[in-house]
């Protein structure tokens, strides 16, 4: 029992540092966790989970698997998939019908797998997974409107899979040794009420604890876990295996539930699947047998050109026919569709029940799915920023900020940047602030920005720097250690506030950690927001020959305080106290205007004429 503890904890202590390593060089995570499970197990000998868990293996992978694919269906909101346009509306749906069937037909020919493990295995590798697209967009950097495209697909299409691999499943147990068609149809009619039926009984009871506050807030994410698993047991107890479709439907029931507030569960419930997906993809690549992994590489190989050169461009092709997006964009989607854990996850359970039901050649699934999702991540890492480029829709070098804080200095800056073309993505966890940011037309995020729902849903297309501007000291703080791998240090700015003022040098926070500061050593959030309640504008104006630096902070010494520079090949620098900027002729400045100040006339300065 010792042993299986230290297994276990090493095991957790693996999986860590895998995503640490994932998020410092900004590639999928599952890269990681598949090498420490290969070198773990096959290759070592170290881990081998079937004699250390013996019997209990496959109900914890299942029973993990339903905890995943719940939180998955709990971010699937229908009416936000509605809003991001018919493109991902027929990826999830026609889209991956054509990708089913195409794998299907391939699997078929290439391995002569029976037609019903064929389609099983094409509804296993419809999924892609945010956990995989999102590490990869944040490397090839494509254009926002691609970006959007894949992270949504990419949420929405793991509970669209997982369903398609349920169904197919059940389709086959309930066919194994029924000869009458109406027979295998019942029970499969059967399968499908009882996941239906009590995932939305089981969604209904939980809304209702949750809206009625029938449950203190300290128990909501203990009764959520532990009615999810109830759910999947009792779902499986009445109706063999159709506890995967119940809490699947039970995740998509609260998702869409305006009267009920699932983003404290959800927030768990991310942190708990991320714990779960780490380690089972650790545990199932250490149970991959190399030798029959190889014995069926030629094939795989096969495969994998079908599913990347034939059944994805398809795809594509069949979901934009007649939508707005152009052949290059149309040709980095069809690049780009990393397969991820829940595939992984789905084919080890249902290659371990098949198996026992007699169908001897489902022992491939496993070894098979890992050889797409090795082939998919590798090949898409290593060449779609190169794609992108050559296509032409990859983002130029980005110039916009993330701005911490939707206060009223922050949503004025952003509006003065966003006038500038620079992107601007406002996040905050005040509702209030956030709200008359996007009554402003600002983009925003409301949330954490260093949660892992931000990993999956904060886009960062185009944005190359960080503005701490929140009244929360320790929110500037933690965001600005979180983007320093993304950003860079040199482009991670944050207010210095009232505390570090007051605090002498050796209490202070070190510069490292937060970044350069804005505006100078004596500036503080207190200061700028008073200043904007009290009339004080944020304005720009051009430098020219006639009205150079010198000129202007000479007009300028008592009534404006100087923000940022736009120098004249567009890239935006803040004044901080670390360093002294000196703009040139046909720079921007942007600054804080405290009084109302003449504008200077036309042989002093060229004001910018600017929208709206």
């Amino acid at each position: 029992m010792q042993d299986i503890g230290i297994a276990i904890s090493l095991v957790l202590l693996a999986a860590t540092l895998c995503q640490w390593l994932a998020w410092r060089v900004r590639l999928p995570a599952i890269l990681f966790l598949l090498i420490t499970g290969f070198v773990v197990g096959p290759v070592t000998g170290w881990l081998d989970p079937d004699a250390m868990f013996g019997d209990l293996l496959m109900p914890m992978v299942s029973l993990s698997v339903a905890i995943i694919l719940f939180e998955g269906s709990l971010t699937l909101n229908l009416s936000e998939i509605r809003g991001v346009g018919q493109v991902v509306q027929r990826m999830i749906t026609i889209g991956a019908a054509v990708t089913w069937l195409i794998v299907a037909v391939a699997t078929h020919l290439i391995f002569g797998f029976s037609w019903q493990l064929s389609a099983l295995f094409g509804a296993i590798v419809i999924v892609t997974g945010p956990t995989v697209i999102v590490p990869m967009l944040r490397s090839v950097r494509p254009t926002a409107k691609i970006a959007n495209i894949l992270r949504w697909e990419g949420i929405a299409i793991d509970p669209v899979g997982a369903l398609a691999a349920v169904m197919t499943y059940e389709f086959i147990i309930a066919s194994a040794g029924q000869t009458a068609l109406g027979h295998v149809a019942w029970l499969f009619l059967q399968t499908l009420l009882a996941g239906l039926l009590l995932g939305i009984g089981a969604g209904w009871l939980l809304g209702q604890l949750l809206s009625r506050n029938l449950l203190p807030d300290y128990l909501h994410n203990l009764a959520t876990l532990s009615l999810v698993l109830v759910t999947f047991s009792v779902s499986n107890a009445l109706m063999h295996e159709s506890g995967l479709l119940a809490v699947t439907v039970m995740g998509l029931w609260l998702a869409n539930r305006r009267e009920v507030d699932i983003h404290p569960i959800l927030n768990f419930k991310e942190h708990l699947s991320l714990l779960l997906i780490s380690m089972l993809f650790i545990v199932l690549a250490a149970r991959i047998d190399l030798q029959q992994l190889m014995s069926i590489a030629g094939q795989a190989a096969l495969l994998l050109l079908v599913l990347q050169f034939i059944a994805r461009p398809a795809k594509i092709l069949v979901s934009t026919i007649g939508l707005d997006v152009s052949w290059p964009e149309r040709g980095l989607l069809a690049w780009i569709a990393p397969r991820g854990i829940v595939a992984a996850a789905i084919a080890a359970i249902f290659g371990e029940k098949l198996v026992a039901a007699g169908y001897a050649e489902a022992a491939l699934l496993l070894p098979l799915t890992f050889a797409m999702i090795i082939g998919t991540v590798v090949l898409q890492s290593a060449t779609s920023r190169f794609v992108a480029k050559g296509l032409g829709v990859a983002e130029p070098s980005p110039r916009g900020f993330l701005i911490i804080g939707a206060n009223a200095f922050a949503r004025a800056l952003a509006q003065e940047l966003t006038r500038h073309e620079f992107r601007c993505v406002i996040a905050d966890t005040n509702w209030e602030q956030i709200r008359l940011a996007r009554m402003e037309g600002l983009e925003t995020y409301y949330g954490n920005p260093v949660s892992e729902h931000a990993e999956m849903h904060l886009d960062l297309s185009g944005i190359g720097g960080l503005l701490g501007l929140s009244r929360q000291r320790h929110l500037n703080l933690v965001s600005a250690m979180h983007f320093q791998a993304d950003f860079g240090t040199k482009r991670i700015f944050s207010l210095v506030s009232k505390v570090d003022q007051k605090n002498p040098e050796k209490l202070r926070v070190s510069s490292s950690y937060t970044g350069n500061k804005l505006f100078g050593e004596d500036i503080s959030y207190t200061d700028l927001v008073s200043l904007v309640g009290s009339g004080s504008e944020v304005k720009s104006t051009r430098l020219s020959a006639e009205f150079d630096w010198a000129t202007y902070q000479t007009k300028y010494r008592d009534s404006r305080l100087p923000l940022l520079v736009i120098d004249p090949k567009g890239l935006v620098f803040p004044f901080t106290a670390e360093q002294e900027l000196a703009p040139k002729e046909e720079s921007i400045v942007i600054a804080l205007a405290v009084t109302d100040s003449p504008e200077p006339q036309v042989h002093e300065a060229k004001n910018i004429p600017l929208p709206g």
